[in-house]
């Protein structure tokens, strides 16, 4: 097998285990999700979201920048994934006794003195989250993507059934914090069992011979002339590391400016409402988001010299994106405010509409996900970063000033900042690898346009049906039937790969019809 089919078969594995993996984590979120969300209200999820954020913030280290950056190096060196783990244990206890101290500011800024206990709770997610980074960028340098999988459903099963057990037994908001937590420490758990890379001591017993080396020097001069050789190759990794690491960072304030804004300047219940509502919107997006972040970087490194196979490797992967976010993201769309309804009855009625907006930006995000890898896996940090950096200046910019005007204001304008913001990465791009414009709307126009025509179709066709869940779930299996019917009679090439490697050899519609001119994905 060469090199060529090799690197297809690994990314078409990743692909699929991350897809399944993925689909298994968000099944049990929203199993979980359904049952908090009828233990608790508005207020409790309120509660949470002003420090949803530094749970956020220690997950996010989960994926620092390091993994990105010893995942960009050909062959890692156990130094330099040594250094990586001394590097984020110091890190990562430095940030939590740091923050530990910052708990009763956070309390006065949201004017709440439980805060100061709750905050010192789940900042210990920071404490847990360096534990593991250099387990976790073995086994995603590797493209282990069944063991990752594995970490993260354990995480999710475990966190869920701790979180919902206190909820159930009237911890209320104390239970998302505690779910929050342990999601970190379980993922970083098993990802120490899965990797084989073991971390050796940061000091070695005795006294090292190094320039200037008096052996009447003290022992503390011997410890931090050993210490600073270790972290030494984190060090040189931390240029291209941190510029990652800082936008993940700023990805994170883009995503909660929602959480803080509307807990401190309108109220608990509004800030539950749109907690809610996101939070659906995530799982959706995440489920695909996950498929392409746990494949894209390593899949693009490995044909970053040859800049022609790079771009068609990168126009596949746009095109399955497309083929796949766009009709789970409007399917949900057209079903949320039923859901809503339906699984929280009319005490989360608000939610209902908002989630159907949020879909529009999940659908944004698997892709604007591809175009931060790209960059990634060039070596151009420093542009991903700009990029993220300038999105959420943006956010920010139009947010305070329309939050006295209420949720619906900030969100619309929210989703289509998101849109257009696809133009900036797409010019990058560009810019990088020559993708011209004509060539991603080749790539995503299709199957915007038939995901567009189907999902309007089923909204108006089942519209009359009185029974909400009869409706609900006339409107996904239409929608999934046309959606695929249309995709296999135009031929689209994505469709019958993603056939071919997951149905069997025997299968009797395996590979399906060859592909034409002008239809969906046609181009190589």
């Amino acid at each position: 097998m060469n090199v060529e089919n090799t690197l297809k078969e690994r990314t078409a594995k990743g692909l699929i285990w991350g897809g399944l993996s993925n689909g298994i984590m968000q099944l049990f979120s929203a199993m979980f999700g359904l049952i908090l969300m009828y233990e608790l209200d508005a207020d409790d999820y309120g509660k949470f979201a002003a420090l949803n954020i530094f749970a956020a913030l220690a997950n996010a280290l989960q994926e620092s920048g390091f993994i990105a950056a010893l995942c960009n190096k050909k062959e890692p060196t156990h130094e330099e994934y040594n250094a990586v783990f001394w590097f984020n244990i110091l890190v990562s206890a430095t940030l939590y006794l740091i923050l530990w101290f910052c708990a009763p500011l956070i309390a006065d800024f949201y004017n709440d003195p439980d805060y100061v206990v709750l905050s010192r709770v789940i900042f210990l997610g920071f404490l847990f989250s360096g534990i593991g980074t250099a387990q976790r960028a073995y086994l995603f340098g590797h493209l282990m993507v069944k063991e990752t999988s594995i970490c993260n459903i354990c995480g999710v099963l475990i966190s869920g059934i701790i979180g919902v057990t206190l909820a159930c037994n009237g911890f209320h908001y104390w239970g998302l914090v505690i779910q929050a937590v342990s999601f970190v420490v379980v993922v970083q758990t098993m990802a120490w069992y899965f990797s084989p890379w073991r971390p050796t001591a940061p000091f070695r017993t005795g006294r090292q011979k190094r320039p200037g080396y008096s052996p009447h020097g003290s022992q503390l001069s011997t410890i931090n002339y050993q210490l600073s050789a270790i972290l030494a190759p984190a060090w040189q990794m931390f240029g291209f590391s941190s510029k990652l690491m800082i936008t993940n960072i700023f990805n994170i304030l883009n995503r909660e400016a929602f959480s803080v804004l509307l807990k401190k300047y309108i109220s608990n219940h509004v800030a539950g409402i749109y907690t809610q509502a996101r939070k659906w919107d995530d799982m959706a997006s995440n489920t695909i988001n996950g498929m392409v972040t746990s494949v894209a970087q390593p899949t693009l490194a490995q044909v970053n010299e040859d800049t022609e196979r790079y771009r068609s490797v990168f126009r596949k992967m746009m095109r399955f994106t497309c083929f796949v976010t766009f009709p789970a993201m409007f399917g949900l769309a057209i079903i949320a405010q039923d859901f809503i309804l339906l699984v929280g009855k009319e005490k989360w009625a608000e939610s209902g509409l908002i989630l159907a907006l949020l879909c529009i930006h999940g659908a944004v995000v698997p892709i604007t996900t591809l175009y931060s890898n790209l960059t990634i896996s060039r070596g151009k940090s420093n542009i991903n970063l700009a990029c993220t950096i300038g999105q959420c200046l943006a956010v920010w910019a139009g947010l305070i000033p329309l939050y006295p005007k209420g949720l619906m204001p900030m969100v619309l304008y929210f989703i289509g900042l998101n849109v257009a913001w696809l133009g900036i990465w797409q010019w990058c791009a560009k810019r990088l690898i020559g993708l011209r414009w004509r060539e991603t709307l080749k790539d995503i126009l299709p199957f915007l346009v038939f995901t567009l025509a189907v999902h309007s179709f089923t909204w108006w066709a089942t519209g009359g049906i009185p029974i909400m869940w009869l409706r609900l779930l006339s409107r996904i299996v239409m929608a999934a039937t046309l959606y695929a019917g249309i995709m296999w009679i135009s031929g689209a090439k994505i469709m019958r790969e993603s056939i071919e490697y997951l149905a069997p050899s025997n299968f009797p519609f395996r590979g399906g019809k060859k592909s034409h001119k002008n239809k969906p994905d046609s181009q190589e």
